[in-house]
């Protein structure tokens, strides 16, 4: 079935009794039972609920999965894949992933014993040195945030299926419309469905999705136990919002397309990060996992001729806040905002900078983001 068909159509069809098109809301913290030890498939909305297993059917047939597990939020995802491993155990990922991961990976768990290795994972041979004996699972974001570095899939998975360690991917960025990262053999698939799966900025929610039984029952376990899941309102939200996923989609790649050619021949920008201009670096690696670009893109601002406050204060279109993947066009400075939690020597290993610039491109007239960002960078010193 073709994903745009699944958007609309999975994990919709649960009223019976007056054949609604849309998927009920079920609000209820709690179900009755028949009798002792026979339900209708319910107990405790934690640990299960229709409306939210309804969103899990239509994510995990989306990503190629076997099943899912809504979180409430991106990090609460995340947070649960890691309790699939022990105290002692390694990770290795990479040096420029989300700020949020890399608070979580560096400050919290390593006082649960976990250890984790950050390294520029476009490098293999950086990746299979930084593998120990203790590696148990590699954590892979690409494109990455902020910067859209590409990580090789089939190369990275690959070579952690060859030590029999467990591999989870972030696919937020491009969504399932984009990329499948299933298909190089990842075991976890995890999103903020925050983001473009939802794409209306109105709820935060989280995903992981897996392809293997006993990975699932794990999942599923620590979700409930832990008190994650996604609440039936918001999974609703969410089912709504993904049924556009891929008409949005294609709007954030081709105006994120002709911004990024705009502001690649701006005098005052020094260096454009988007996967579909001929300039980046890895061309060829895109075209053999990627399905598209998406409408994340991100560069370096010539401060000495463009004031930053000035700059953002100038834009009308483009909201100064952090987040990303909704319909309106957000803009931010990773150095002060999404990633301020790395700390500087993190940011400078990352590769950003003070004049970074993340913009996440919604799905305005593409000629009024133009002219707004021209206004922006007219020169202001």
């Amino acid at each position: 079935m073709d994903i745009r068909t699944k958007t609309v159509h999975t994990g919709v069809y649960k009223d019976k009794s007056y054949n609604s098109v849309t998927t009920p809301i079920y609000p209820s913290s709690t179900f009755y039972f028949d009798a002792l030890g026979k339900n209708k498939g319910y107990d405790y909305t934690r640990s299960g609920n229709p409306t939210r297993a309804a969103l899990e059917e239509n994510i995990a047939s989306l990503e190629g999965g076997i099943g899912c597990s809504a979180t409430a939020t991106g990090m609460a995802a995340i947070t649960a894949s890691m309790f699939l491993l022990k105290a002692g155990d390694h990770i290795v990922t990479g040096d420029d992933i989300y700020g949020g991961t890399y608070r979580l990976f560096s400050k919290v768990l390593p006082n649960f014993g976990l250890k984790f290795s950050f390294v520029n994972m476009r490098d293999l041979k950086k990746v299979k040195a930084a593998i120990t004996s203790k590696t148990k699972m590699v954590w892979i974001e690409t494109p990455s945030n902020p910067l859209l570095n590409i990580v090789d899939l089939e190369a990275v998975i690959g070579l952690a299926k060859e030590k029999k360690i467990l591999t989870a991917v972030d696919n937020t960025f491009l969504s399932p419309y984009f990329q499948k990262p299933f298909e190089f053999g990842a075991d976890l698939v995890v999103h903020s469905t925050t983001k473009y799966i939802n794409g209306h900025s109105d709820v935060v929610g989280g995903a992981i999705i897996y392809n293997n039984k006993e990975i699932g029952e794990r999942i599923r376990y620590y979700v409930n136990a832990l008190g994650v899941s996604e609440s039936p309102f918001d999974s609703w939200l969410v089912l709504r919002g993904v049924k556009t996923l891929s008409q949005r989609m294609e709007v954030h790649q081709a105006n994120a397309l002709s911004i990024a050619k705009f502001l690649e021949g701006h005098k005052n920008v020094k260096k454009v990060y988007y996967p579909g201009l001929i300039s980046h670096p890895q061309q060829d690696l895109i075209r053999k996992q990627m399905k598209g670009f998406g409408g994340m893109l991100a560069f370096e601002l010539n401060t000495k001729k463009v004031d930053l406050n000035k700059f953002f204060k100038k834009l009308k279109f483009f909201s100064l806040a952090e987040s990303l993947g909704g319909v309106e066009s957000l803009i931010e400075h990773p150095w002060l905002m999404s990633h301020a939690s790395m700390g500087v020597d993190g940011l400078k290993r990352s590769g950003i900078t003070k004049e970074t610039i993340r913009v996440s491109v919604g799905i305005e007239g593409h000629n009024d983001l133009i002219d707004d960002l021209a206004g922006a960078l007219a020169t202001s010193k």
